[in-house]
This record gives C-alpha cells, sequence and structure tokens, in this order.
C-alpha cells in the first residue's frame, strides 16, 4: 500500500472498473462510485475482484448531485481514508442531431458529465489543500476536443471538463495538487461494438493506430498522472486516441 485514497467517480464503467484495478495494484485504497442505480451490478464485480484478491471499496451516489456527492466522499473517506487522488470517470451518452435534441438530453448529459466534475472535485479539494497533497485527473473525450456529428451535448460538456481542468489547475498548483484531463478516443467497449460494423470498421480505418484503444491503456495514463513522477504536470490534456486526433 502507497497510504493513499483513490475515489473513481463512473468507477464501475466499462473504462472506470480498469482504473480502479490499475489503481489496486499500484497500491492506493480504492472507492468507486456507480450511480445507486447500478449498486447490484456493482457489487458482483467488487466480490469478483475480491475473488482476485483486489479490494475495491462501492459507494452508490448520484455524481451529478452536489449533495450527494458530499455525502459520498464523506463516506469514502470514512471507511477508506480522506481522498488522495480523485478520478472524473462518470458519463453519460444521450446521441442526437441539435435539431432533435431534446432539451432533458441536453441537461442530462451535462449534468452527469460536466457538473459530476465541479461536484466531486469540490468536495476534496479543501482537503487536499490541507495536506498539501492531491492528484485530479478528469476523464474527457477526444469527441470534447474535436466535435462530433450528433453529439453537441457531450462534445460541449467533455469540452467544458478539460476548461476546469486548466482553471483548476491554476487555482491549485501551488498547493500542491495538480488537475489533468486524460482524453481517450475510440476505446474498446460494450459501446464501440454496438456501432454497426461498417460504421464501426469505417472508424477504425481512420485511426492511423489502426486499431481501438484499450482500457487498460486509460487506466495507465491515470496511473501515471495521479504518481509522484508527474508532480510537475498540470493543466495538461493527455489524449490518447491512436492519432484519430492531433493537435
Amino acid at each position: 500500500m502507497n497510504g493513499r485514497t483513490a475515489l473513481v467517480t463512473g468507477g464501475t464503467g466499462c473504462i472506470g472498473r480498469v482504473i480502479c484495478e490499475v489503481l489496486v495494484e499500484s497500491g492506493y485504497r480504492v472507492a468507486a462510485n456507480c450511480h445507486p442505480g447500478d449498486a447490484e451490478n456493482a457489487a458482483r464485480w467488487r466480490d469478483e475482484a475480491a475473488a482476485r484478491d483486489m479490494q475495491i471499496h462501492i459507494e452508490a451516489f448520484d455524481a451529478g448531485d452536489y449533495e450527494a456527492t458530499r455525502a459520498g466522499v464523506a463516506a469514502v473517506a470514512a471507511a477508506l481514508g480522506p481522498v488522495d487522488v480523485l478520478v472524473n470517470a462518470a458519463g453519460i451518452t444521450r446521441d442526437g442531431r441539435l435539431v432533435n435534441l431534446d432539451p432533458e438530453d441536453w441537461k442530462a448529459v451535462v449534468r452527469t458529465n460536466l457538473d459530476s466534475v465541479y461536484n466531486a472535485t469540490k468536495s476534496v479539494v479543501e482537503g487536499m489543500i490541507s495536506r498539501g497533497f492531491g492528484r485530479v485527473v478528469n476523464i474527457s473525450s477526444v469527441n470534447g476536443q474535436r466535435g462530433q456529428f450528433g453529439q453537441a451535448n457531450y462534445s460541449a460538456a467533455k469540452a467544458g471538463v478539460h476548461g476546469f481542468t486548466m482553471a483548476v489547475a491554476r487555482e491549485v498548483a501551488r498547493k500542491g495538487i495538480t488537475v489533468n484531463t486524460v482524453s481517450p478516443g475510440y476505446i474498446e467497449s460494450p459501446l464501440i461494438m454496438k456501432v454497426p460494423e461498417p460504421i464501426r470498421e469505417g472508424i477504425r480505418e481512420s485511426i492511423p493506430a489502426g486499431r481501438f484503444g484499450k482500457p487498460a491503456e486509460i487506466a495507465r495514463a491515470v496511473q501515471f498522472l495521479a504518481s509522484d513522477d508527474a508532480a510537475y504536470i498540470t493543466g495538461a490534456d493527455l489524449s490518447v486516441n491512436g492519432g484519430y486526433h492531433m493537435d
């Protein structure tokens, strides 16, 4: 154990689970947040991980709700200790062209993908400042960098994530806290497999690396940014997309 506590919002999703497992392997005490509606599935994954000698604490709360998030963070601190590393990975999609995009689909995506970043970071940053150490890693997306047809809500929220990263990084840089973004490209996941094969293959062919990324490749980027070795990196956006988008 390295004596540090990590909280991963959206920690029971496809990428979130692998981030949690990599952090456990790195010696962190890890709490995975899930939405209360997913608590049963989260418990099954926790038990399966425990069978592999990976202890992961599950904390169910709605990361898009400010008060619920503050209470959830307090519960994690009571169970594992104050949060030293926060990974904001909660996210959903509600795709549709702007002309067809309902206000509720706009609000739901911004609430989960962007409001949650504020809610969780606000809940841990004062403690990080008082202890003189903290790592915040925000999961954005290549579509927040380049935009995507039919994803005005998702692209806007994910672009906002990195704007938040840069602003907060400036505020806390002299407090021993770094704040960075990881922007995944297209990753092997149930979501990409739902895309019709001809479209999916077209996406694959447009990636210079010639393949989709693996969740572990995102997790290793998070692991590095959470480490002491990354102490002089803050306000950065680390693209992990196989060359799909370069700037």
